[in-house]
């Protein structure tokens, strides 16, 4: 119930549209419970009616009334379903848009524990079900319940000791309710599990087909997702058992009581205490009881499949976001930035980063070497507050970055990596990334500069041309570009590469070299790599081992005094 009553919080900036359809909902199942009533004056007054005069009257009157009744409830029940699926849209928009917003503001440790399959899972496919919570169940039960209410007046109204007997299957009907309901909401849970199992399956297939390809793991991949499809399968058929076999159940338990009421009020028919139509009307009235009582088991079973996707996906919504707990708005670094005393752990058990102490001055190119694994990266990270230091601080012009807002601190820092995103979007766009109210000449300026202009025109539409998911329509070097030419238009004081040129070969490299000089002029640029041909004019150099700095000097200082520096580019120069 908790769980539900915090999916109805999202209801209520609709309230009145609910009122409306609510209202609607009376209005049918008035006309419904009308439906029934009438039936007992058609038999009465003109089926068994000796008086042909008041049968002829009656004639006239009744059909009239009847399609008065369908008419006001056809228009009453469009508007209820209208309002209340509308309602539901509206509701699953928002919490979708929240979601995803919410995901937006997550560390980015929280995406290293997750399978993005799993969150595009919950966003889709989860929120989807959770639908049938808000539109089909606040819709089904208000009108539904509204429904059975005004018929089991009726009945009462029409013979309350025959009412009573029927209605003697009621508590009966209750337990079986509560078992199916529970067992599914348990499976639906696995189910659920299951898609986004099966959801990460595909995003890791289709996103790295050409390793798929390349290491001939098609068979491979083709038995896992086998596998993980009929096991939701097998869920699915649980799930299928349980709800085929409540409708049977349901069913006996109304015959049950049929048996009972015809055994009574035949009797009181033979006898004259109930005439022909009150025992028609009542019996129909008892067998339309049928169908909101069973669309009410039904929807017992739907509830329970959105609510366990509704606490998959408040689960997620309840990890706290990316804490930014500064209040200072940074300026442009203009004097120093200091690592004191940091150390850094992942798991708050060992060790990453141990008593790192660094000065940099505004405008230095610093480059960062060490062996795969020595913390490299790790380093720039903390100084974007990627991850916050477990021991020490960092400082950009003697103000602590925790104090500094997330905003602002990220508005300096421009980065360039390896593994290069891009949009399935425009050349134009992905160049203007972040700077939306740019104008064209920036972009073709940036683009220039990056050594991209060229390539770019060459295409079908110019800077409109569509690169494809992740850039896949152009080489790994004209990625790194475009890379370089989105930093060059967000004007940063502060640069990050992180192995920026590792992976391209030497005519690639050359242009993508040339682009970042002209990206690292008058910034302080922080150089990650593993090439060392790409840092020997650095300002300073520092060499990381083991998450410890191991050295800090220029290429000649580095040289003279031997030590890792000297042992890693003998290793690559005496190849």
């Amino acid at each position: 119930m908790k769980l539900y009553l915090r999916l109805l919080k999202y209801v209520r900036p609709y309230t009145k549209r609910i009122i409306i359809a609510l209202v609607c909902m009376t209005i049918v199942s008035s006309c419904t419970v009308g439906l029934m009533y009438i039936l007992k004056p058609v038999f009465d007054k003109i089926f068994a009616n000796p008086n042909k005069e008041e049968a002829l009257m009656f004639i006239k009157i009744i059909p009239l009334a009847l399609l008065g009744l369908f008419f006001i409830k056809g228009l009453a029940y469009y508007a209820q379903d209208y309002l209340i699926n509308n309602t539901g849209q509206r509701v699953i928009m928002d919490i979708r848009n929240l979601l995803y917003e919410h995901l937006q503001y997550m560390s980015i440790s929280f995406y290293h524990n997750q399978k993005t399959g799993h969150l595009i899972s919950r966003i889709t496919n989860d929120v989807s079900i959770m639908q049938n919570a808000v539109s089909g169940i606040v819709g089904s039960v208000a009108s539904n319940g509204l429904t059975l209410i005004g018929l089991i007046i009726l009945i009462f109204k029409l013979n309350w000791q025959m009412a009573i007997i029927a209605l003697f299957v009621f508590p009966i009907a209750i337990y079986p309710l509560y078992k199916f309901g529970a067992k599914i909401r348990k499976i639906s849970s696995k189910s659920q599990a299951k898609t986004a199992d099966i959801s990460a399956i595909l995003y890791e297939t289709i996103s790295g087909i050409r390793v798929v390809k390349g290491f001939g793991m098609e068979k491979a991949e083709i038995d896992k997702f086998k596998k993980e499809n009929r096991n939701f399968f097998d869920i699915s058929m649980k799930s299928l058992k349980i709800t085929a076999m409540s409708s049977p159940i349901m069913e006996f338990i109304g015959g049950l009581g049929i048996s009972f009421l015809i055994a009574f009020s035949g009797r009181q028919v033979v006898s004259g205490q109930l005439s022909i139509g009150g025992f028609t009307a009542f019996v129909a009235t008892l067998l339309s009881l049928y169908k909101p009582l069973h669309n009410l088991n039904g929807i017992n079973q739907t509830l329970q499949q959105s609510l366990a996707a509704a606490e998959r996906v408040f689960n997620l919504m309840d990890v706290p976001p990316e804490e930014d707990n500064g209040t200072i708005n940074i300026e442009p670094v203009k004097n120093s930035i200091i690592f004191e005393n940091v150390n850094f752990s992942y798991d708050g058990k060992k060790d990453v980063l141990e008593s790192i102490n660094l000065s940099i001055n505004a405008g230095e190119v610093i480059a960062i070497v060490g062996p795969s694994g020595s913390g490299k990266t790790t380093l720039v990270n903390l100084l974007l507050r990627f991850y916050n230091p477990t021991k020490g601080s960092i400082k950009i012009d003697d103000i602590d970055v925790q104090k500094v807002t997330l905003k602002s601190l990220r508005a300096q820092m421009g980065i360039v990596t390896q593994e290069t995103i891009l949009f399935n979007d425009t050349f134009r766009n992905n160049i203007a990334y972040g700077n939306p109210i740019t104008t064209d000449s920036a972009v073709e300026f940036a683009a220039c500069a990056a050594n991209a202009h060229d390539f770019i025109i060459e295409t079908t539409y110019g800077y409109d041309t569509f690169i494809g998911e992740r850039g896949a329509k152009i080489s790994g070097g004209e990625k790194q570009r475009i890379a370089i030419a989105r930093a060059i238009l967000k004007n940063p004081p502060i640069l990050i590469l992180d192995e920026a040129t590792s992976a391209l070969d030497n005519e690639s490299e050359k242009l993508v070299q040339d682009a970042l000089n002209n990206l690292m002029k008058n910034r302080t640029t922080f150089v990650i790599a593993h090439r060392l041909s790409t840092v020997m004019k650095a300002d300073k150099i520092v060499v990381i081992d083991d998450g410890k700095i191991a050295d800090v000097g220029k290429h000649e200082e580095l040289m003279t005094k031997g030590g890792l520096y000297k042992k890693l580019y003998e290793m690559q120069f005496k190849m």
